[in-house]
């Protein structure tokens, strides 16, 4: 699988250069700037003491995202949604798949009746976007909770997180598996997937199409063993930028 030499340079199982900038914003109870390559993405994390009314009573808080794209992320000036009246569908997809892989790796009722809100915007885009957006949201989100805790909404004894998540984007260009696809890799695959799975190797979730071809089995089991090494790797940045010893 490596002697393959991408445009880039990179291996075809090789992640684009990523980094984490921890506490990025002052305001924020937990925030991240994480870059995967040229793709650069805002993660900020409020934390709120209650939950929406539908969830009062429970003893269980609630962790959600939002997710956007400025209008000069990308190669063209695009409107942005709020002057536009109407929130996109792409938009929605995307905040309900980053609420859902960080819900994945938290124990509602340790957070106890508080919530916390991802918000994640895209300030350059060169494909992977939802997947670095999971993958900065969760080094937000373990800030924002270790807020709550000093600030005593939390228990001191009580374990919220109780794994790490990530993402990453696989597919197959000219009949060859690659991670992490960069814009004008994304633009030719074949097929395009994105994965998100849990710092134990579990997944979270499996999008993936064929945009050409179909894909068989042997394919599918490399785009995930690709998948399956980069979240590894993204694991290590994250705990690294978390200062925890993996």
């Amino acid at each position: 699988m490596t002697d393959l030499t991408r445009a880039d340079g990179r291996t075809p199982d090789q992640l684009r250069p990523v980094t984490i900038e921890r506490g990025w914003s002052k305001q924020a109870e937990g925030s991240a700037l994480i870059s995967f390559g040229s793709t650069r993405v805002l993660c900020t994390a409020s934390f709120t003491n209650g939950v929406p009314r539908w969830m009062a009573g429970k003893g269980k808080g609630w962790v959600t995202a939002e997710y956007s794209m400025l209008p000069r992320s990308t190669n063209s000036r695009m409107d942005r949604e709020s002057v536009k009246g109407k929130i996109g569908g792409r938009t929605h997809e995307i905040s309900r798949l980053i609420g859902r892989s960080l819900r994945a790796v938290v124990d509602m009722k340790a957070l106890g009746e508080n919530t916390i809100v991802l918000d994640c915007d895209v300030l350059q885009a060169d494909g992977g976007t939802r997947t670095a957006a999971i993958t900065g949201a969760y080094v937000a989100l373990a800030d924002a909770l270790e807020w709550g805790r000093e600030h005593r909404f939390i228990g001191q004894k009580a374990t919220p997180l109780i794994d790490s998540v990530s993402g990453v984007s696989v597919g197959i260009i000219d009949g060859a598996p690659m991670l992490d696809l960069a814009y004008v890799e994304d633009v030719r695959a074949e097929t395009d997937m994105n994965v998100v799975v849990t710092g134990r190797g579990l997944f979270v979730e499996v999008q993936g199409t064929a945009e050409g071809a179909p894909f068989d089995r042997r394919e599918l089991d490399s785009l995930l063993d690709l998948a399956l090494g980069g979240a590894e790797s993204l694991k290590g940045i994250q705990a690294a930028s978390l200062g925890e010893d993996l």
